[in-house]
């Protein structure tokens, strides 16, 4: 998709610097995509606590954790 859109060049070369990217674009989308990933992460965090898993790790992976 193209986009017009107007940003501030200091900000768009510091990211260029600080990532060693070339190119405006694959500066904008690696902000983009760690933007999304970090809201995700928040999103994840909301479940802390709220969920029982009452797994056993053994019992999945089909240990004899008792040998005969």
């Amino acid at each position: 998709m193209k986009t017009m859109i107007d940003l501030p060049d200091e900000l768009i070369e510091e990211a260029m610097q600080l990532t060693d990217i070339k190119t405006k674009t694959q500066v904008i989308i690696l902000a983009l995509q760690e933007l999304v990933k970090k809201n995700k992460i928040a999103e994840l965090k909301n479940f802390k606590g709220k969920v029982n898993l009452e797994i056993d790790i053994d019992t999945l992976r089909n240990r004899d954790v008792h040998p005969s």
